[in-house]
């Protein structure tokens, strides 16, 4: 196969993509006071060399309060706008583009890191700004019980958080990112506005469903106002949260989102209650990719799929399928930075080496043209195979 979707360029507004591969935001926890390190230049710049099209910088928080744990991105002043620029420009001379996304952890900040377990943060004395760090939510109405009951946002607070999206919009484009995505899933501060669950306001930002929806609506209208017409804005949702947002409100939203502005649809699930795994008791290759294939159809939209994407074969079968645009490679290349240079090999793509810096490109192509001995220690079949 040398043809392949997955390695054609895409255009969306005045940016091209040179594949449809996308490393998504996933979460570092090695800022210092909100500023990038240089883990986060290591960590997005290997992805980058390793021929992604598009690198999206974890979620970036648009407030303090809004950090979900130490170590969280910040881009709620000025002041970062020249450290996250700098990420910029290392993706952008390895030929890929820079996307990033903006958060707000809402009723799930001022939590341990991961490996840390998950529970809320202990307080101590090198954190100085405990008390302002203060979970919000739309109502005072905790995650789970083990959580701590977060401050209910009065109407004025959740005002000013749509002026803050809009702010660290203006920011990431002077930083230079030309994708940005707003994060609106897994239980988080936008999601928790979406869910009848933990959305129990009276006033313009509760009750009906569009009422719930207004949040998002109106921070994609502020950003917007900020992010130039020909830069990409994506969503990422959770449409299904198994507690009673599901598919068919989120293409109700989604018509509604394209009609202010927004490309993409990032399409993932769960996350504002406890229960795992997301999609019921069986895990296996692209169980979320249905959710992208419905918003795609029914809300005509462009979609990303993520969720066990492993495969080159997998990933090209999902586009050739009509069930996604585009397609998130997370964990997997975690495991494997280069893994679109992987993927093109097994699928026959001319001139694989071509798409990654010289530095390591020339030398694994001219291996390459020996034959015998030189397949790559991750080669395998693919999907079918797998399977």
């Amino acid at each position: 196969m040398t043809e392949t979707l997955l390695f054609s360029p895409m255009t969306i507004r005045g940016v091209t993509l040179k594949n449809r591969i996308v490393v998504p935001p996933m979460h570092q926890y090695s800022a210092q006071k909100g500023f990038p390190t240089d883990w986060h230049l290591m960590n997005a710049g290997k992805f980058a060399a390793g021929g992604a099209g598009l690198i999206v910088v974890e979620s970036t928080k648009v407030e303090r309060r809004g950090c979900g744990t130490v170590g969280d991105l910040g881009i709620w002043d000025d002041k970062f706008i020249e450290p996250l620029s700098r990420l910029v420009k290392f993706i952008r001379q390895q030929n890929s583009v820079a996307g990033i996304q903006l958060g707000h952890s809402g009723r799930k900040a001022r939590a341990s890191r991961p490996w840390e377990g998950d529970r809320p943060l202990a307080r101590t004395s090198d954190i100085e700004d405990w008390d302002a760090w203060q979970p919000v939510a739309p109502s005072a109405i905790p995650h789970s019980e083990k959580w701590p009951v977060p401050k209910a946002l009065e109407t004025r607070e959740v005002k000013d958080l749509i002026e803050a999206w809009g702010q660290a919009a203006r920011r990431a484009h002077e930083a230079g990112f030309e994708v940005l995505e707003l994060h609106g899933a897994h239980g988080y501060l936008v999601h928790e506005f979406l869910s009848e669950r933990s959305n129990q306001r009276t006033d313009e930002y509760g009750g009906s469903e569009a009422n719930r929806m207004r949040f998002i609506t109106e921070i994609t209208e502020a950003v917007r106002a900020h992010w130039p017409d020909h830069k990409p804005l994506f969503v990422r949702l959770s449409v299904e949260d198994n507690a009673g947002w599901g598919p068919e409100q989120s293409v109700r939203l989604a018509k509604i989102l394209k009609a202010r502005g927004v490309d993409v649809i990032d399409c993932s699930s769960g996350g504002i209650t406890e229960m795992a795994p997301i999609l019921g008791k069986e895990i296996k290759y692209s169980y979320q990719v249905p959710l992208s294939e419905y918003v795609r159809r029914q809300a005509d939209i462009m979609t990303m799929a993520v969720g066990l994407i492993i495969h080159g074969d997998q990933a090209e079968q999902i586009l050739r399928g009509g069930q996604a645009d585009l397609i998130a490679v997370g964990r997997e290349i975690l495991n494997n930075p280069n893994w679109p240079m992987d993927a093109a090999l097994k699928l026959g793509v001319e001139g694989p080496f071509r798409n990654v810096p010289p530095q390591f490109g020339y030398w694994l192509g001219t291996r390459a043209k020996r034959g015998f001995g030189t397949r790559p220690s991750t080669w395998q079949n693919g999907l079918q195979e797998a399977e």
